[in-house]
């Protein structure tokens, strides 16, 4: 008892005085302090809090994470899992008001005497009469584990439910909200609980619809329909634990089911009902798809007039003025708008670098072949030079400035196929061996001394070896730097936008200073004019109209070539804003190549994969973990003109740098191919769906096409695009003579059968969701 004090005091009114007693406010040392111990559990192996009552306190972790409704008419587990388990769940109705407790013992109890009569079926034993108050019919999806038999344990499953004993906290659910545009609140009348467990072969699922509403918790307190997953710890993807829940969470999500799903009597209706709210929900869906979602290979307007002009007048002009629509109102923010953006100017310097170094060093080595095919009628420099001039024109002029423009492997071995085993002295020689050989007589070969005395130099082999290699593998760790812990973020992303540059010229100092005692080969330049008109007038009526076939094929070649680039690049999942030009970047190149042609300089296109990496290195990306697989998504790309435009300005001042581009060593080149190459797998389709083959199920990532293709449609549709592959592969390096020329008419002819046969093999739905760039 605290002190009490007495006071007196006058009442009003009157003028006697009155006695009063108050109580002193206790104080800061009267107060008792609460005490709480701390011990360590040796069994869990972690310290416990413990109140002076007796009550533990524990940590919990909570996460809440959007999940998309399921797409039925797309994701082709949706419909097939509601069909397989609708049939095969166990489904109680009118439970009593009881704990979540005591209810999941009741569904884990049902749930493995089911699993104990399939087992006795199997072994050809009798099973007992089951309970007429539940259906129990035999779950029809197989098991995972073959032959072993699933041994249900309760109170291991019990415990991976909660959070633990102590804590009934329900480890995993799914539930809905109720969003409006000033306020959000849980759907309390359901929830979907999920589970994994070891013991457990196959899915289980049992929904129960209580008799009055249940308190479940905190977001579920007037809980009617309890929906329990119970799934192995390694699954499919498409069929984990989560991805089953969205399923059903889809449906009972539906306020409109749910009324119908109280209003049952029995547990046939109560199926029939899902059953077929399922139907007309795959039906509602895959009409509202058909209807909006347009061909991506049509340009939408509403203006009738112009309509009229594509229909009746010139297509072309039409589609071309829609690009110039759509660039036009964009064409001075592509210059500026970029160092508006966070960290627009290191982004435009280190993607220029990049550029420099990747258009330059493949121009070099393409120009060396051209040069040993044609006599060094197509040299290095003009290479370089018409590298230099077509960067430039294409990207002042062009529709769309991501695309990077450059001469092809495909380009070199056209030229290579047709002049060397044309117009060159040897094709005299071998014309002259078969003509021999086809008349049975005798050849022979006249060695000359040179051949003997030159040297056996396998130093020169190792070192080609070691710096092609060291090159691929100093870039590709460089570009990987970003994903280690080490330095600081900037530090890391800044050696990453440098990777190739850095490469290449620490492999160039390593070959051309350290190792400059042995001879590697090296390519030569010549310092003749570089801009000498072709002799027109030479050409013969003949020769016109044989480059006339040469020339449609090469058409074909650079046509697919240049659009596949545009398509990449206008690919959804780049977010680009300012919209794609394939028209005006055609008619660009058709000018660029017209042009250079004149000169006797080298074509070029939009080239792969360098466009693709030049959009990647003007984008923002970021990790996004989904189902513990991690993904890289970009977030933003920057649409400038001035990479392209600064980059192709350098590479035009190399022209005077000639003697130093000589020590570039050859395998350093080589080693850029391959670092291109490998670099441009990341976030490649066909490369993911090759390793599928040898990728278990339960590690598949949740791509789109994963959700919205079967497993065998996939390996098919990647099996035929192996085969096509391997006929491109033979045609580009086969040593039958012209065999190359044919390679642009089989690119058409893999259209064609895209567009026509392949329909016939695949669902016109699943090509969609394997074509579509998500």
């Amino acid at each position: 008892m605290h002190r009490t004090e007495s006071s007196f005091r006058r009442h009003p009114g009157s003028g006697s005085l009155r006695r009063f007693s108050f109580r002193r406010k206790p104080t800061r040392e009267s107060i008792s302090e609460p005490t709480s111990t701390w011990s360590f559990n040796s069994v869990d192996h972690e310290w416990q809090l413990l109140r002076e009552d007796g009550a533990q306190i524990q940590l919990v972790y909570n996460k809440s994470e959007h999940i998309p409704l399921k797409d039925f008419a797309a994701e082709i587990r949706g419909g097939k899992d509601i069909k397989e388990f609708i049939l095969s769940a166990l489904v109680l109705l009118d439970v009593q008001d009881t704990s979540v407790w005591d209810l999941l013992e009741i569904i884990l109890r049902r749930i493995k005497h089911t699993s104990i009569r399939n087992n006795e079926s199997s072994s050809g034993l009798s099973s007992p009469v089951l309970n007429a108050a539940t259906t129990m019919i035999n779950n029809t999806v197989s098991a995972s584990g073959g032959g072993h038999r699933e041994t249900l344990n309760i109170e291991e499953i019990k415990k991976v439910v909660f959070v633990n004993d102590r804590v009934r906290i329900l480890a995993k659910t799914l539930q809905a909200t109720t969003t409006t545009e000033s306020n959000w609140t849980y759907d309390q009348s359901w929830l979907a609980i999920m589970c994994t467990s070891p013991s457990i072969l196959k899915r289980h699922v049992a929904i129960a619809r209580l008799k009055n509403p249940c308190n479940l918790g905190r977001n579920c307190q007037e809980a009617r329909f309890i929906v329990f997953i119970l799934s192995p710890m390694k699954e499919k993807g498409t069929k984990n634990f989560l991805e089953t829940g969205r399923t059903f969470a889809t449906i009972f999500a539906d306020i409109e089911l749910r009324a119908k799903l109280l209003k049952a009597t029995t547990q046939e209706e109560f199926i029939s009902i899902i059953d077929k709210h399922t139907d007309n929900l795959m039906e509602q869906q895959r009409t509202q798809t058909r209807n909006s979602l347009p061909d991506a290979s049509d340009d939408i307007n509403s203006n009738p007039d112009m309509l009229k002009v594509k229909t009746y007048y010139c297509p072309i002009l039409y589609d071309m003025y829609m690009d110039l629509t759509r660039r036009l109102p964009h064409y001075l923010s592509d210059f500026y708008d970029i160092f508006n953006t966070h960290r627009g100017s290191q982004k435009v310097l280190s993607t220029a670098v990049f550029l420099y170094f990747a258009c330059l060093l493949p121009s070099i080595a393409f120009g060396v072949l051209n040069s040993q095919v044609t006599n060094d009628q197509i040299s290095v420099p003009k290479a370089v030079a018409s590298q230099c001039l077509g960067g430039l024109f294409f990207s002042i002029f062009s529709g769309q400035p991501l695309i990077v423009v450059m001469t092809t492997a495909p380009l070199t071995i056209y030229v290579k196929d047709f002049i060397c085993n044309y117009s060159t002295p040897a094709c005299k020689h071998y014309d002259e061996y078969w003509k021999l050989r086809r008349t049975n007589k005798n050849v022979t070969f006249n060695f000359t001394d040179d051949t003997l005395d030159e040297p056996c130099a396998r130093d020169s082999s190792l070192l080609y070896i070691l710096l092609t290699l060291g090159t691929v593998w100093l870039g590709t760790f460089l570009y990987k730097f970003k994903q280690t812990p080490y330095l600081t973020s900037a530090k890391r992303e800044l050696l990453t936008d440098y990777a190739l540059p850095v490469s290449v010229i620490i492999m160039s100092l390593i070959g051309s200073v350290v190792f400059k005692q042995i001879n590697l080969q090296s390519f030569s330049v010549d310092h003749e004019h570089l801009f000498v008109m072709v002799r027109l007038k030479s050409v013969t009526f003949k020769q016109i109209i044989a480059t006339g076939f040469l020339g449609f094929s090469l058409s074909l070649l650079m046509f697919l070539d240049q659009n596949i680039a545009g398509a990449i690049v206008n690919s959804p999942a780049n977010k680009l804003k300012k919209g794609k030009a394939f028209h005006i970047d055609l008619f660009v190149i058709a000018i660029l190549n017209g042009w250079l042609s004149l000169f006797g300089l080298t074509w070029m296109h939009g080239a792969l994969p360098l466009s693709p990496l030049h959009v990647k290195a003007l984008a923002d990306t970021e990790e996004r973990v989904e189902q513990g697989h991690i993904q890289s998504v970009i977030v933003k790309v920057r649409e400038t003109r001035l990479t392209v435009l600064l980059s192709h300005i350098l590479i035009g001042m190399s022209l005077f740098m000639r003697d130093i581009l000589k020590q570039i060593p050859m395998p350093v080149l080589d080693g850029l191919f391959l670092y291109l190459a490998l670099t441009s797998l990341d976030g490649n389709q066909f490369f993911e769906r090759v390793t599928l083959f040898f990728t278990e199920q339960a590690a598949y990532p949740p791509n789109h096409y994963i959700r919205q293709v079967p497993q065998r449609k996939i390996h098919l549709f990647t099996l035929l695009q192996l085969l096509q592959l391997i006929i491109l592969c033979f045609l580009g390096f086969s040593p039958i003579l012209y065999c190359k020329l044919v390679l642009p008419i089989w690119l058409v002819a893999m259209v064609a059968f895209r567009y026509g046969i392949l329909p016939k093999i695949i669902a016109k739905k699943y090509l969609r969701a394997l074509d579509q760039r998500l």
